[in-house]
């Protein structure tokens, strides 16, 4: 064999080893990637999730001193929202600004999922003619990922009402409409509108840009109205809003079962998709080793027939 002969079979396989090593490089990057884009989502859903705020829910009636044990860690909260046969059924916060608790959560810790908040411009009270409450729109229906279904006639038809608590004392909510509007139209996102002929002018602006309203309703300025604001995922810059009315009658719940089915159906599919982060770190450091060894061992393989495939 020629030295020439030699010399090229060397480059030759000290070129395959150097492309095997930047594939083995490639690879191993793209596992660590996708393992870490699958952490990040799991936490982010599952920080959302409104189950986690299910033990300070206000109970009047068992426990009242459970939202008070929020109260305490975050002074910010200052009311409860629920829309009945959905998964929104969280606390709500406000802050100085629009600014902090959107990536701010209810116990006011840095969450990229943000909290429900109500306009700084509006009164705790809800005694303004109409009140901002904002939330991220997130998969999985948490936060006010659901507000878009409400786009659907029969999903809006068939959830009504909803419950809304402040001062104390539970109120009734009865939507009545569900509007797309843009994000910088400040002719909806008013608050604080006093005079009469402003507060008229405002509802029959948002009731003519509604894309379903309930023809049995009827809503005046003598209500106090609440829109229920998320990002529209399918219009840039676009919101969705449901509209709802406060009314001094709670309406029992009609959907228990749905709503508790869709929480256990939506923690089901997390299970599903992050089966990964609920096994022990050991496990999953032995389950990652061992992938790898598997990786490298199928490139040594590889190499080696390559190697004898050059020699013979």
């Amino acid at each position: 064999m020629s030295a020439a002969t030699r010399i090229g079979r060397r480059a030759i396989r000290t070129t395959n080893a150097f492309v095997n090593f930047c594939m083995l490089v490639i690879i191993l990057l793209l596992l660590a990637f996708g393992s870490y884009a699958m952490w990040d989502s799991s936490q982010l859903h599952g920080a959302a999730s409104a189950v986690n705020y299910e033990r300070y829910r206000p109970d009047l009636e068992n426990d009242a001193d459970s939202f008070a044990e929020l109260q305490a860690i975050n002074p910010d909260v200052f009311a409860w929202l629920t829309v009945y046969g959905t998964n929104i059924d969280y606390p709500m916060v406000q802050g100085q600004d629009n600014i902090r608790y959107v990536n701010t959560d209810a116990r006011g810790r840095h969450a990229l999922s943000g909290a429900i908040f109500l306009d700084f411009r509006n009164s705790p009270h809800f005694t303004d003619f109409s009140s901002i409450v904002y939330g991220h729109h997130m998969e999985n229906y948490v936060m006010f990922g659901e507000l878009e279904l409400f786009e659907d006639k029969s999903y809006f038809d068939a959830r009504r009402y909803g419950m809304l608590y402040f001062d104390g004392q539970e109120r009734g909510l009865e939507f009545f409409a569900f509007v797309h509007a843009d994000a910088y139209d400040t002719t909806v996102f008013r608050a604080r509108i006093v005079a009469p002929e402003e507060q008229q002018a405002y509802l029959d602006m948002l009731l003519e840009m509604a894309t379903h309203t309930r023809t049995d309703m009827s809503v005046t300025i003598e209500d106090r109205i609440v829109l229920l604001s998320t990002c529209s995922p399918t219009i840039t810059n676009g919101r969705d809003i449901l509209l709802g009315r406060i009314t001094s009658e709670v309406q029992d719940n009609p959907f228990p079962a749905e709503q508790t089915n869709n929480v256990v159906e939506i923690l089901r599919i997390d299970t599903v998709t992050n089966w990964w982060f609920e096994i022990d770190l050991l496990v999953q450091i032995s389950i990652a080793t061992l992938i790898l060894a598997l990786v490298v061992l199928v490139i040594v393989v590889v190499c080696r027939k390559r190697r004898k495939g050059d020699i013979s």
